[in-house]
């Protein structure tokens, strides 16, 4: 009942202000590869150079960790792709809103969401962001505009969705950042977000990070269509391809995409070309790949050594100041390690509090 009540004035909001049929011809509606890059100020290379070096680092101490036990279950690392949701946040405005799957701790400290309360809910401890009872796959900040990361794949895309449709509703200028992978990419209920978003008028950015891999299987064996940015053609949705390891060019592209959500044209994809230095998760050997060729996209592509090396070029920092970030940055993930393992466990009795049912 209440659906039905509702429907009829959701339908009258998103109605498009232009027929289906001539927007598909908009130049903008091509999916393309864009090589265009943000210019950097002194000031944004040294914030997105900080930035992607704390979620690099937190992801080294969290493997650490893990592998001395003090993180349990799954644990899904970020580290090569630091670019991405860094180059993103960027494009975003208090109120706009990120969900992603369930490799999510860089989203999280992107986001700003403290390290000490992430690392504490990865050893589920009392200071979690979930009170230590969620782990990897289940932390939350409305506060940050952080809706988790989901361990079901693909069923992001549905959340991420209905958080447009609300923005949509409410008419509040929001944006939806709705992360996937390439595996995820295949899933059907992505295809029904995709059909919906589109009539609709949603605005949500579904953002693809193609790390080539998926959980183990390169996507030329895994995909019929492995230009991702082309998947929203059939719904009539515009995509382009951007080089996901420079944080310019994701920021450039970022920009584009959440400003055409935010005027009201519907959804955008991107599909991020990035690179994952370790396996899917801890217990994930890679062995479906060569160290030749994780080597050769350290060297040559590594997004947070692009920034350094610009910087150091541009004389905007010297080694030793690059060094005291670094350690600074350092001392921080250690300051969290030392706090999520300090930290007691919940009592017993909070296995039964904010439990829905």
């Amino acid at each position: 009942m209440v659906v039905a009540a509702k429907k009829p004035a959701v339908a009258k909001a998103a109605t498009p202000k232009a027929p289906v049929k001539a927007a598909a011809k908009s130049p903008a509606r091509r999916s393309e590869k864009t090589g265009a890059v943000a210019e950097f100020s002194k000031e944004e290379e040294l914030d997105a150079y900080r930035k992607m070096l704390e979620i690099r680092r937190f992801e080294e101490k969290a493997g650490q960790l893990y592998g001395m036990g003090l993180i349990g279950g799954f644990c899904h690392l970020y580290i090569g792709q630091e670019a991405v949701v860094v180059g993103m946040q960027a494009a975003l405005r208090e109120g706009d809103q990120v969900i992603t799957g369930y490799r999510d701790h860089g989203h999280m400290l992107a986001t700003g969401m403290d390290p000490k309360g992430v690392m504490a809910e990865l050893t589920g401890r009392r200071g979690g962001y979930s009170k230590g009872k969620g782990g990897s796959m289940h932390m939350f900040s409305t506060e940050k505009g952080f809706y988790g990361g989901h361990g079901i794949v693909g069923a992001q895309v549905s959340l991420g969705t209905g958080l447009a449709f609300a923005n949509r509703y409410r008419d509040n200028g929001n944006v939806s950042l709705t992360y996937f992978g390439d595996g995820a990419a295949n899933q059907g209920q992505v295809y029904e977000s995709f059909n919906m978003a589109e009539l609709w008028k949603l605005p949500v950015v579904f953002i693809i990070e193609n790390n080539k891999y998926a959980m183990g299987t390169a996507v030329n064996r895994a995909s019929a269509q492995t230009d991702f940015s082309k998947r929203g053609a059939s719904f009539n949705i515009p995509g382009e391809q951007v080089d996901g390891m420079d944080v310019r060019a994701v920021t450039a592209a970022g920009a584009r995409a959440v400003e055409f959500a935010r005027s009201g044209k519907g959804p955008y994809i991107l599909e991020m070309l990035t690179y994952r230095y370790r396996g899917h998760s801890m217990s994930d050997p890679a062995k479906y790949r060569s160290k030749e060729e994780v080597q050769k996209m350290r060297t040559e592509h590594d997004p947070i050594e692009q920034v350094r090396a610009r910087l150091l070029e541009k004389k905007w920092a010297s080694e030793d100041e690059l060094k005291a970030i670094d350690a600074e940055i350092r001392d921080r993930m250690n300051a969290a390690a030392d706090f999520a393992s300090a930290d007691p466990e919940p009592d017993v009795a909070e296995l039964y509090t904010d439990v829905l049912r």
